[in-house]
Formats: structure tokens, C-alpha cells, sequence
């Protein structure tokens, strides 16, 4: 199962406007109609029941939503780039890297048809209409599009499951999940048959709950050793525990102590978990002939253990019963202490203004808005530079070169542009 990947992500850059003038004979009324350009198409990741596993978007390092068409003449506007719409399975969370080197969550996808924008694409560029003044009739300045977002995703796959069963390797989880359910795992007598996790549906009297049983823990698991590691992720979205000790072993006790260690030092909320101890393996002789010292070692340290065959199905029923109960209490208490949040408006900035800095003897304009028209426009007409002069005054680039410090005869660079103010 391949439950976590990293790609890269890049939404569609918008278009550009168009420069465009009406020109049509017995036409009394001309002027400006060039078209704005398309906004580019987003990353959408969205949570598809119908797959079942990160396998494809791991084929491919990086995605990238379709481009924005440029504007035309006649106040046509550019067509809207398509979106890029990423399927992944229920229970994907999603994050990206930060610079300190943690994952910052976007999402969790725990509902069907749940989805999140991931890259937004940028804005179309505006057309020369927009620039149009009774002063400036016939503007030959538009903007170019903005470009895409870009981000580094990394989907991690967390199975959804109620109940998990946890335990050391060899301890009886597959044959109590096949007992309990009517999942069928592979069960043979050597450690580690199982390979990732598998879910089944366990059923108490009218209701049920999704079992799934995690791969064997061992020592040093929250380090990468044996397949625990790659599968402790699965087990936090799980509401209770189920762990299995193998009522065979030296210590059955101080195995449940070292698996509860190996969850803690994993993730803390994992040793937070409600647990069921249970004890298998008890059709065994030897096993029935410790079975007052195991209860009273466990009982000793104030934990009730439950006593099971998984082969032979004593006391499935059960622990599968106490189980339902556990669940019912913390599914109850969880939701007795949910708090609706409370909508709170933030009013994002209109615009960002623009930013002037000195390297040298030339002065930066730092103005996305102006970057763009500068981009989409040839500076080589005295008319043109003289629209484009307007503009940066109607922006207030003018008033912070002045603050700044600007003279006549400088040199200012804008995006590619540069020239002597």
C-alpha cells in the first residue's frame, strides 16, 4: 500500500489583457475594447470513495493545472484555464512542508466529495478598457496574468476505522480481526504476515463498528524498525484501542508496556487513547495454567484484562461487546464536548502597496500591479511611456519614489524595465 506521497503542485497562470481598438468604418464611437485574459485553473484535491490508495498520483512528481487564455479584441475575454482535480482516498490528510522542516496541515479529508484548493491559479491580466480616462482615450497598456500558485503537497493516507488492534508481531491480530469480522488476513505462524493495514466490520447485535488491525509493533518502531513506523499514522484516527499480548510470552504485562512506549514516543496522543488489554492465546495449556498469575500481575498495576482465544473464538463476543460499549462512551463524551467555533470575519487587504528599495544608484519599484502592466506592454512609444507614467502616479509609485529620496536623472528598474525618471 503506498498511503503517503509527496508532489508537486502548480495552478494555471492567468492570461493576458489584450490591447485592441475599434476600428469599424461608419463606426461614430471608437476607442478602447480589448478583452480581459482568463484566470488560470486551481489544484483541487478531493476525497473520492471509489479509490482506494495513493498508488497513481505516486506515478508523477508534479502537477499543473491547465493556463489562462489571453483577451482579444472586441472585448472578448480569455477562456478560464480547467482545473486540475486530484482524486484521493477518504481519511487523506493533506500538509505541506514548512521551513522548519515540520508539515503544516491544509486538510483532512475525512468526509466523501470533500475537497480543498491546493494551488489557486492566478488572476487574468486586465484588458486596455480598464485603463481608459477622459483624459487617456486611448490606452496602449494592459496587464499581463498572474502566475499560478506553487506548492510542495505531501498526501498522507490514514485509514478510518473506529477500533484498531495493536500488539507485538505474532500475537493473534489477523485471526481476532477474522474472528471478529468477516475480513479475510493472511494468518500464518511467523512475525510480520500481515503487511498493511486491513479493515473489517464487526457486529454487535444491531449495530457494528469498523475494526482494523495495524502491523506488528517491535522495539524502536517510532524509528523506522520493522513495518510499525510506516502504519503508526493509521492508528490516530482510531477512537479506542484493542491491544492484544500474547498470553504465551515470558511477560505478557511488560509486552504491553513496551508497545504503549513505542505509541508515546511516536505521537503522545496515541498513549492518550482509551485501551482495552487483552490477553490471547488462552486454548493453550500453558497458558492455562498461568492465567491467576497474569490477571494478577495486570490487575496489580490497576488494569483489567480481558482473556480470549482468537482460534477458538472464547470470549470474541465479549471483548467485540465491551468494545461497542467503550466506543459508545468516548464517541459520546466526544461529541458532548465539541463547541460549534464561532465565525469570525477577517477582511483580507485590497491590494498590496507599492514598495520602493535602493540597490546602488537604482531605485526597485516592488508593485505586482505594475510588474504586470509593464510586462504585457512595449515601452518604446513616447505615449506609451507617458500612459505608463500615469499610471504609476495613480498607483502612488510616484509619491514613494519621492519618498524615497528619487531625483531627476535617476535610474529606477520595474520587472524588466528600466529607465531614467
Amino acid at each position: 500500500m503506498l498511503d503517503r506521497v509527496k508532489i508537486e503542485v502548480k495552478a494555471g497562470d492567468g492570461g493576458g489583457g489584450a490591447i485592441s481598438f475599434r476600428r469599424e468604418k461608419f463606426v461614430p464611437f471608437g476607442g478602447p475594447n480589448g478583452g480581459d485574459g482568463g484566470g488560470g485553473g486551481d489544484v483541487v484535491i478531493t476525497a473520492d470513495p471509489s479509490v482506494d490508495s495513493l498508488r497513481l498520483l505516486g506515478r508523477r512528481r508534479s502537477y499543473r493545472a491547465a493556463d489562462g487564455m489571453s483577451g482579444k479584441g472586441k472585448g472578448k475575454h480569455g477562456k478560464k484555464g480547467e482545473n486540475l482535480i486530484l482524486t484521493v482516498p477518504v481519511g487523506t490528510v493533506v500538509s505541506h512542508k514548512t521551513q522548519i522542516g515540520s508539515d503544516a496541515l491544509i486538510a483532512d479529508l475525512k468526509q466523501p466529495s470533500q475537497q480543498v484548493v491546493v494551488a489557486k491559479g492566478g488572476k487574468g491580466g486586465l484588458g486596455n478598457t480598464h485603463f481608459a480616462s477622459s483624459t487617456n482615450q486611448a490606452p496602449r497598456i494592459a496587464q499581463d496574468g498572474e502566475s499560478g500558485e506553487e506548492n510542495s503537497i505531501i498526501l498522507e493516507m490514514r485509514l478510518i476505522a473506529d477500533v484498531g488492534i495493536i500488539g507485538y508481531p505474532n500475537v493473534g491480530k489477523s485471526t481476532l480481526l477474522a474472528a471478529a469480522s468477516a475480513a479475510k488476513p493472511k494468518i500464518a505462524s511467523y512475525p510480520f504476515t500481515t503487511r498493511e493495514p486491513i479493515l473489517g466490520v464487526a457486529e454487535v447485535g444491531q449495530r457494528s463498528f469498523v475494526l482494523a488491525e495495524i502491523p506488528g509493533l517491535i522495539d524502536g518502531a517510532h524509528l523506522g524498525r520493522g513495518l510499525g513506523h510506516d502504519f503508526l499514522h493509521h492508528v490516530l484516527r482510531t477512537k479506542i484501542l484493542i491491544h492484544l499480548v500474547d498470553g504465551s510470552s515470558l511477560s505478557p504485562a511488560e509486552d504491553m508496556i513496551r508497545v504503549n512506549a513505542e505509541l508515546s514516543l511516536f505521537d503522545s496522543a496515541l498513549a492518550r487513547k482509551p485501551q482495552l488489554v487483552v490477553v490471547n492465546k488462552i486454548d493453550l495449556p500453558e497458558v492455562q495454567a498461568r492465567l491467576a498469575e497474569i490477571e494478577g500481575v495486570f490487575s496489580g498495576a490497576g488494569i483489567t484484562a480481558h482473556f480470549i482465544s482468537a482460534v477458538t473464538e472464547e470470549g470474541v463476543s465479549e471483548l467485540m461487546a465491551e468494545a461497542m460499549k467503550l466506543l459508545s462512551q468516548v464517541t459520546a463524551e466526544a461529541e458532548a464536548g465539541e463547541r460549534i467555533p464561532q465565525k469570525v470575519f477577517r477582511p483580507q487587504p485590497r491590494g498590496i502597496a507599492p514598495k520602493v528599495r535602493k540597490e546602488g544608484s537604482t531605485f526597485i519599484i516592488v508593485a505586482p500591479e505594475v510588474e504586470r502592466i509593464v510586462a504585457r506592454t512595449d515601452v518604446t512609444s513616447p505615449e506609451v511611456r507617458w500612459q505608463l507614467k500615469r499610471q504609476l502616479t495613480r498607483l502612488g509609485v510616484s509619491k514613494a519614489l519621492e519618498k524615497a529620496g528619487i531625483k531627476p536623472g535617476d535610474r529606477v528598474r520595474c520587472g524588466n524595465l528600466e529607465w531614467d525618471w
